[in-house]
């Protein structure tokens, strides 16, 4: 067996002799729990975890499978690792992540020495100012930035025609349960990092299904927090009406952890001032087993755009839910969300024009591009490179955008919060007394297409994504080992009570499977 094998198949490679494992302990899947314990109790070192998943990272995601999920690794994780560890051996612990290796999306900034770019070439050699809010809620929790994921450059928003996972920086990334399969996006690297245990933890950004489609596809749990929970400042922006970062993660556990280590409220986004008396710094009380006896949850059967096979697995869910002692009213119809699309679209092409052009002022120091024009116009003079799969439709639809003071503006933000909220999922929670909407988080991984683009297959979160509302995917099942999950959206600032909803499933059915890496599905 080769070295790079051997250390992607076990926990520690060649260091794992330093370390007290049981024989054949598997990096992957390792719950973060059990990591903090380890280094608490003297078993291992972040420095000795960093280096491990840096030798998983070379082993199966730049070797191996190669499945091209991290775009840059940070050159002072070890030295971060170090600092760490001498803290803790000194008797300190800066917080509930201490040592733990965590990735974040390419999106989102950093205040060191690697690059913030969304995976274009526009942005490439250039580094942020400051750390994003998260980022330094990251650093003040003990975590380790191991390094950045790639990602559908620019948060899959400049074609219509593009293949999610790719970028000009990054190239395509790929499905850890089938290697010929489209994770899915615009958190594709996040999600196959996560799904492959290149880190304890990731860390995505959605607009519109980025968080809860690549978790379904990945076998993932992602929490796609209430708008407002986590602060974006400090991320490229598509619309600061629907924008936010959530966890990306292995267990309901791990999520749940992370999620409260990120919470606060923050001047730089003023969304943030709406989650005081909401936000908790600690989420793990609702990791209640028993926690769907009782729950009155409404189950979504149209507008899904599912196949037969699909809907099996859905079935089987929503069978496994009423076993744990859920209420399911079957159906709860929603409206037809076509309209509400065509609004968001238009409302998302106004928030990108404005919110590129403040993010770019705020990297003036290290990037000539101030405009969305000048974007375009970047990609236009390297289209060679940038642009060899797909064009820039998206950003010349947008560009065309008047101001965010235009009356059809207001118009445009007023009608999708009406169709989302109260014409959509407000009637629903209130007229059944949910506790939760459960819908299908999305179908089975597609094959990769460069040349024609995505094949979406199906899902129902683009209520809870236009409302601004909370959602949680959760392995749900899998159909010829391609994984499906199930979603749970609630009210805003009901985090908790989904992640107790989520937690009694996950326990209930045990259904994530770590990924095998197969060529194909036959």
């Amino acid at each position: 067996m080769r070295r790079r094998d051997f250390l992607g198949a076990t926990l520690f490679g060649s260091a794992a002799a330093a370390l007290p494992l049981t024989a054949g302990h598997a990096l992957a899947e390792i719950p973060l729990a059990e990591l903090l314990d380890g280094m608490q109790a003297g078993r291992w070192t972040a420095r000795q975890l960093v280096d491990q998943y840096l030798a998983r990272i070379d082993a199966i995601d730049r070797n191996g499978p190669c499945l091209n999920a991290v775009i840059e690794i940070n050159p002072e994780a070890t030295a971060i690792a170090d600092e760490l560890d001498g803290e803790l051996r000194a008797g300190r612990r800066r917080g509930p992540l201490h040592g733990i290796p965590v990735l974040i999306k390419d999106n989102i900034d950093t205040g060191d020495r690697m690059q913030t770019t969304a995976g274009s070439l526009a942005l490439a050699g250039s580094t942020a100012p400051h750390d994003a809010f998260i980022v330094a809620r990251l650093r003040a929790a003990g975590a380790v930035l191991l390094g950045k994921t790639n990602l559908s450059e620019w948060a899959n928003f400049r074609s219509a025609s593009s293949s999610s996972g790719w970028s000009a920086r990054g190239g395509q990334t790929r499905s850890p349960y089938v290697l010929d399969r489209n994770p899915s996006g615009s958190s594709s690297g996040s999600a196959t990092a996560a799904a492959a245990s290149l880190a304890a933890l990731a860390v995505g950004t959605e607009t519109d299904g980025s968080i809860i489609s690549p978790s379904s596809a990945g076998g993932l749990v992602g929490i796609k927090p209430t708008v407002g929970l986590w602060s974006r400042a400090g991320i490229i922006p598509i619309s600061h009406s629907q924008d936010t970062a959530g966890p990306m993660c292995r267990t309901v556990a791990d999520a749940a952890m992370l999620l409260g280590a990120l919470t606060g409220v923050d001047e730089h986004d003023p969304a943030t001032l709406a989650s005081r008396g909401h936000a908790l710094s600690d989420y793990r009380p609702y990791l209640r087993a028993d926690g769907l006896r009782g729950a009155r949850l409404g189950v979504m059967r149209r507008h899904m755009n599912i196949s037969a096979k699909v809907e099996r697995v859905y079935d089987e869910a929503l069978r496994a839910l009423a076993a744990a002692g859920a209420v399911l009213i079957d159906p709860v119809d929603l409206p037809d969300p076509t309209a509400m699309g065509e609004a968001e679209w238009d409302l998302l092409a106004y928030e990108f024009k404005a919110g590129i052009a403040a993010y770019l002022r705020s990297r003036s120091a290290t990037t000539a591009h101030r405009t969305l024009a000048d974007l375009i116009a970047f990609n236009v003079a390297n289209a060679e490179r940038e642009m060899p799969w797909f064009g820039q439709d998206i950003f010349e639809y947008a560009q065309k955008s008047e101001s965010l003071a235009s009356p059809k503006y207001q118009r445009l933000h007023a009608r999708c919060r009406r169709l989302a909220r109260e014409r959509g999922l407000d009637p629903s929670f209130a007229r059944y007394r949910l506790d939760a909407l459960v819908a299908v988080a999305g179908g089975p991984a597609w094959p990769i297409d460069l040349v024609n683009g995505d094949r979406y297959t199906g899902g129902g979160g683009s209520y809870a994504a236009v409302a601004g509302y909370p959602a949680i995917t959760v392995p749900a099942g899998d159909l010829h080992g391609l994984p499906i999950g199930l979603l749970f959206m609630g009210r805003p600032w009901s985090e908790g009570r989904l992640i107790e909803l989520a937690f009694a499933f996950e326990q209930a059915t045990r259904a994530r499977r770590p990924p095998g890496f197969r060529r194909s599905v036959a």
